[in-house]
């Protein structure tokens, strides 16, 4: 049975017990490749983690003009090969999760690699295994939908484009697919509205 992450925003507590263990993992000198975003701050204490996607098609590996990011056998997105990366940051740009980060100092671009080392013998990726709140679930689609009232979802909308990816996020049941970004009318400001009544 294949086993894949999925991701739970509404279990996040933002203990940040993830980004720390993943801070902790062999290969990663410290540095944490998850990180929380904290939504609608200044009214909600609602935080989810942010962990790469592992796109089907990747964005950042197609952008990256020295062929540092490279794709496994089994779907896994490996970070950038540090003899090869140089810095330039496409990657981040181009990614629709906003996942890569550029480390200052060092020109290279880090990212989750699944806990490529863990999973490839069998354990948890770091993340999931330290994750008290099973915000972060990795094991089968069958183990996960037998415990959630979510059902997991890998087709994200990003406009006219459409992005499959390895991991899941948990979502309402009748969610197909999830669109990320304004689907409707974008909302002028009143300068604008101005503007374009003055024009006509």
């Amino acid at each position: 049975m294949i086993k894949e992450l999925f991701i739970d925003a509404n279990r996040c507590i933002g203990c940040r017990a993830c980004a720390e263990g993943c801070s902790e993992c062999s290969g990663h000198g410290g540095q944490a490749m998850i990180h929380i975003d904290f939504l609608e701050r200044s009214a909600s204490v609602q935080s989810a983690p942010t962990v790469c996607m592992h796109c089907d098609e990747p964005a950042c590996a197609a952008v990256c003009p020295a062929d540092a990011i490279k794709v496994d056998a089994n779907g896994v997105v490996l970070t950038a090969m540090t003899e090869r990366c140089i810095g330039c940051a496409n990657c981040a740009l181009a990614c629709p999760f906003g996942v890569p980060i550029v480390k200052a100092g060092i020109e290279l671009m880090m990212k989750c690699d699944l806990c490529y080392d863990r999973t490839a013998v069998g354990l948890k990726p770091m993340c999931a295994t330290v994750c008290p709140s099973g915000a972060l679930f990795y094991g089968t689609r069958e183990e996960v939908e037998d415990r959630r009232r979510a059902r997991p979802l890998n087709d994200f909308a990003f406009g006219e484009q459409h992005v499959h990816t390895r991991n899941h996020l948990m979502v309402p049941a009748e969610t197909e697919v999830m669109h990320v970004g304004s689907s409707g009318p974008t909302t002028r400001s009143r300068a604008e509205q101005h503007l374009e009544e003055a024009l006509c």
